[in-house]
């Protein structure tokens, strides 16, 4: 019999380095701020994705079971179909999804871990995990620019919620 009060074991738990990809940024919010900013659907679409990059979503339903089905437009027109299908979310400590194009048994698809680690002077570690299904993919995804455009990303993370930190101050 199982019980009840065990946590299942999660893909972490195991994790192969050889397929990981990791990024990570301060943020100048708390981590309440910096986690809504991933789960609260009004704020993803504004500052999601590398920059120049432009959002188009289809569908979008942050919970856990929920998917998120959107196009990234790159500066020069070229458009890249999304999915993020929402596996788990703690809040506010991490969310975990499959990222993918959302085509049918997506070859490419990876797991991607979010944590938000609050530090003491009120600002927010963000950390992206990713596995990739192979060594191979990894090799990639990092020589067409990942590590790079999750740079962006996560710059664009950092202003978004920046932003919401002092409006917050300002009206108190």
């Amino acid at each position: 019999m199982t019980d009840p009060t065990q946590k299942p074991v999660s893909a972490w738990a195991s994790w192969p380095l050889d397929r990981e990809v990791v990024i990570a940024r301060v943020v100048d919010a708390d981590c309440a701020t910096a986690f809504r900013a991933w789960t609260d659907p009004a704020q993803i679409v504004q500052w999601f994705g590398p920059a120049g990059f432009q959002l188009k979503t289809h569908k979008i339903d942050i919970r856990a079971g929920g998917v998120w089905q959107f196009d990234m437009i790159a500066p020069d027109g070229t458009c890249y179909p999304n999915r993020m299908d929402f596996l788990a979310i703690d809040a506010p400590r991490s969310l975990e999804v499959n990222h993918g194009s959302g085509a049918v048994n997506d070859p490419d698809r990876f797991r991607m871990l979010v944590t938000f680690d609050a530090q003491d002077n009120g600002k927010t570690v963000v950390t992206l995990r990713q596995l990739h299904p192979t060594r191979e993919r990894r090799a990639i995804v990092i020589g067409f620019g990942a590590v790079q455009y999750g740079g962006q990303t996560l710059d664009k993370l950092a202003n978004h919620v920046a932003g919401k930190s002092r409006a917050a101050t300002t009206a108190i």
